[in-house]
């Protein structure tokens, strides 16, 4: 029978590795342009999305919640970032960019020429099948039982 070879797991999971490394290269090096570390570039990305709990940041970034404290002021510090108490429980503090925030955390993904380039170079159709792909395999997934 002659037709699509099947791709396993274990190579599925090399690429995306592969792909994951060049992807945090890329971002590392756009970071640093901007005289932060990834960690601190990182924060700024989940933070673009919206307010977030110094816990949940930590959580998200898979960090201590100290160093998320050290990250966070860091950021302050340069005026990238605020802390202000959440509006539904004053004894949490959510992070919030700031304008300068906003745009270095534009700049850095602007900056990511190699993964600009190659997301550039697919049409359409494979924009939409990969968005759907990753969609469904990273964010869509059913809560465990």
């Amino acid at each position: 029978m002659t037709g699509t070879p099947r791709v396993g797991t274990a190579q599925l999971m090399e690429l995306l590795s592969v792909s994951l490394g060049a992807y945090y290269g890329d971002f590392t090096v756009a970071a640093a342009s901007e005289n932060l570390t990834a960690s601190q570039g990182k924060a700024l990305t989940v933070l673009r999305r919206g307010p977030a709990a110094m816990r949940s940041l930590a959580d998200t970034l898979t960090c201590d919640a100290s160093n998320m404290t050290g990250i966070i002021d860091r950021l302050e510090k340069r005026g990238l970032v605020r802390r202000e108490p959440s509006p539904s429980d004053r004894r949490v503090k959510n992070v919030v960019l700031t304008t300068e925030g906003e745009r270095v955390a534009d700049a850095i993904r602007v900056k990511m020429r190699t993964t600009q380039e190659g997301l550039d170079g697919l049409g359409d159709d494979d924009r939409v099948a990969l968005y759907a792909l990753l969609e469904r395999v990273f964010v869509s997934r059913p809560a465990a039982a």
